[in-house]
């Protein structure tokens, strides 16, 4: 039984040449210094837009729970 299973897959053709095509578009897609279809500026300005809302959602809660106190809030 299992051998029928081993041979049925040998056998069996799994990609075709528009999948590998597909596959090498896509492989060759990330070396051209692309990430999720984004140029390297756009990557920075995301990156530094979240680490813009990270602090400033820091300097809020520490604020909020009194551990700091700004200096124009007396």
């Amino acid at each position: 039984m299992f051998e029928d299973f081993r041979k049925q897959a040998e056998e069996a053709n799994l990609f075709d040449d528009d999948q590998n095509e597909k596959l090498r578009e896509e492989i060759s897609h990330y070396q051209d210094g692309y990430f999720l279809g984004m140029t390297p500026i756009q990557r920075f300005i995301l990156a530094f837009m979240l680490f813009m809302m990270i602090t400033i959602l820091g300097i809020l809660f520490l604020t909020v729970t009194s551990k700091i106190v700004l200096p124009f809030m007396g």
